[in-house]
């Protein structure tokens, strides 16, 4: 018995030294703040008590546009499309619950329902009637969402790479972040140690080009996601179902004109999702990107922002807000 004691013992000072050795902790809130939130950044709190991070941009008369990011990105996934947008346009984008410098979710949920939710009241905080809405990966499935509950204030849809197609498993390719978020302790040691390789070797797998990533926007991307509270919000968000594809008839059901822009690299959410989108959705406009894998407004940003911006002008919308 003392053998085993002794062993267990060792064994344990081990873990400790390794736990230790390459757990990577949570940044600072002011720092990441200082950093990452300066103007224009806002910091509201919505009616349902959270506090989100966003940015309003543009003229407040200008037709407005919601751009909603990915899954373990941010707001500044938009940057250079606000920079294209804002002289012409009203644009607003925030951190969702369990990213950026929103971080988690303030009573722990990560339904549907309340991503829907915050939409509205961001939307409603900034007093807007109408709103064209737009969403890259998970932030395309958040948009669909929205447009399918409140289909009378959303004047246009764009998705980006969305996700809410059905799956192809021959096709597509998880994210090694997205695995162990879903695979038991795997995924409590995720919420202490997340080495900067991981959140890399997951930008890689976003882009067809490597060198659009960067130093800084790795930083980014991995200091935002241990902001804290963030890293167990992946864990509980993975982990919250969110039910199969959208139903066809709601999404025929959709009469606003819809914009479907996808990278035909894309591994995560392949093209056969924009096909499915672009079968389902009465109004729609699509545009492939060649050589351009999941995330088109930071892979080719200029050509990207050109085309949304052309889709707006030329569009008739019914709403008179475009």
């Amino acid at each position: 018995m003392k053998r085993i004691l002794k062993t267990l013992a060792v064994m344990t000072v081990i873990f400790a030294a390794i736990f230790l050795l390459f757990r990577t902790p949570d940044t600072q809130v002011s720092e990441m703040k200082a950093k990452y939130g300066a103007e224009p950044s806002q910091f509201v709190t919505l009616p349902n008590g959270q506090q989100i991070h966003l940015r309003d941009e543009g003229p407040k008369d200008a037709p407005a546009i919601i751009l909603l990011h990915g899954s373990n990105s941010s707001l500044h996934t938009w940057d250079d499309w606000a920079q294209a947008l804002k002289n012409d346009f009203r644009v607003i984008r925030y951190d969702q619950i369990g990213h950026g410098l929103t971080g988690p979710s303030h009573d722990g949920e990560y339904s549907k329902q309340r991503f829907v939710s915050d939409v509205g009241a961001v939307a409603d905080h900034l007093e807007l009637e109408t709103f064209v809405l737009a969403g890259n990966s998970m932030g395309g499935w958040v948009a669909t969402s929205y447009a399918i509950a409140h289909p009378d204030r959303v004047s246009g849809l764009g998705l980006l790479d969305a996700s809410g197609a059905p799956r192809n498993k021959d096709e597509e390719r998880l994210y090694l972040g997205a695995i162990i978020a879903s695979t038991p302790v795997l995924n409590t040691l995720m919420t202490s140690i997340t080495p900067r390789s991981l959140v890399r070797s997951s930008y890689e797998d976003s882009v067809a080009d490597p060198s659009v990533i960067t130093d800084e926007k790795v930083d980014r991307y991995w200091e935002l996601l241990r902001y804290p509270g963030n890293r167990q919000a992946v864990v509980d968000r993975v982990n919250t179902p969110r039910g199969g594809p959208f139903d066809t008839a709601d999404l025929a059901a959709l009469t606003m004109p819809s914009l479907i822009m996808w990278g035909e690299e894309d591994k995560v959410t392949p093209t056969s999702g924009a096909k499915w989108f672009a079968q389902h959705l009465p109004n729609d406009t699509s545009i492939l990107y060649p050589d351009v894998a999941h995330v088109p407004m930071e892979e080719v940003p200029q050509k990207s922002a050109e085309d949304f911006k052309n889709w707006l002008v030329n569009t008739p919308f019914k709403s008179e807000a475009l």
